[in-house]
């Protein structure tokens, strides 16, 4: 998958934005009236962690973290996602240990190490088959803009450092749909990180009624031990690899050279010998997200074992009571018959 084109993360649209802006005018206006679609019910909530924009903003591990919730609350909670780059349609329950990332996706297999985790195209069924697994509760990864199913919360994950980008649609901005109008169609903001592209969507979510949410990204583990003063070499494919250098900086890692591919690569062993030469050359670790290995490990050498590092992140509300009574209200009350 290819990179997003930089114009759409500055700060104002550029001139290949405007001349692009017709077709994002016409992407939104068509997203928007999808999203307004009646969606079928369930017996059981469906809770939706959605984002405004194409790319990466965090809703991985916020889901990670809304299922963490739910579990304490005493809930079953499953993951519904779409198993995007991987060859299985679905619905089928995601199995780490007999699944591969080029079976069910890369998000997927990460995601079934924390939280039963169905993937299905039709995202219809594969609630159904999470509700006949025992789900007492769906947690739905990304579909904001999918009316299939009626969602008891709608949270949107904004990463605090690209917000809304130049504010355009795609494929002239990073949007999906005006923001305003995606604002609407949300319950609450959720914001990752600091910085002055997300306070503005914080301060447009607010005007509209909506509240708002911090939260941040903490490594987990011994990667912090391993990474504190060491030269880096960064490697990522993910939607916002600029996310994981922040984290490795805030780690204590000496970055000294990234390479970052497109969201959902699929790695080679072409692209592993070049990053272990560099890597080598340079005598610095390297550093990957646990989504990056869920495709790594099966390629990754032996010899080079101990030069790379996996930092897992853990998503840290700053207001977790508030996330508490968003769930105790969507999970509590009684689904349709």
């Amino acid at each position: 998958m290819l990179s997003a084109p930089r114009f759409w993360w500055l700060p104002k649209p550029t001139l290949p934005a405007w001349l692009l802006w017709p077709l994002g005018w016409l992407y939104g206006a068509i997203t928007l009236r999808r999203m307004r679609r009646t969606g079928a019910d369930l017996p059981i909530p469906i809770i939706c962690v959605g984002n405004f924009v194409a790319g990466g903003a965090g809703k991985t591990p916020t889901t990670i973290a809304i299922a963490e919730l739910l579990n304490r609350r005493g809930e079953t909670p499953f993951v519904l996602m779409r198993g995007y780059g991987g060859r299985l349609a679905g619905p089928v329950e995601v199995d780490p240990d007999h699944h591969a990332a080029a079976d069910v996706g890369d998000e997927p297999m990460l995601m079934a190490r924390h939280a039963r985790t169905v993937i299905a195209r039709d995202r219809v069924a594969g609630a159904r088959l999470a509700h006949g697994l025992g789900a007492s509760v769906i947690v739905m990864d990304d579909g904001l803009q999918n009316p299939s199913l009626t969602k008891r919360l709608r949270l949107a994950v904004v990463d605090g450092l690209s917000g809304a980008g130049n504010g355009l649609c795609l494929p002239a901005g990073p949007l999906r749909a005006p923001l305003a109008d995606q604002i609407d169609e949300a319950d609450a903001v959720i914001v990752i990180g600091e910085g002055e592209a997300g306070r503005q969507v914080a301060a447009a979510a607010r005007s509209h009624g909506r509240p708002v949410i911090a939260a941040r990204l903490e490594p987990l583990g011994t990667a912090t031990e391993r990474l504190r003063g060491r030269d880096v070499l960064a490697l990522s494919g993910i939607g916002r690899p600029e996310k994981f250098a922040v984290t490795l900086r805030e780690a204590g890692a000496l970055i000294v050279a990234e390479r970052s591919f497109g969201d959902h690569h699929a790695y080679t062993e072409g692209d592993i010998a070049q990053v272990t030469t560099e890597a080598k050359r340079r005598d610095a670790l390297i550093a990957t997200t646990e989504k990056d290995w869920t495709k790594l490990a099966a390629l990754w050498p032996e010899t080079e074992i101990d030069r790379i590092v996996v930092v897992p992140v853990k998503l840290v509300f700053a207001e977790p009571d508030r996330v508490e009574s968003l769930l105790a209200a969507a999970s509590g009350a009684p689904g349709p018959a």
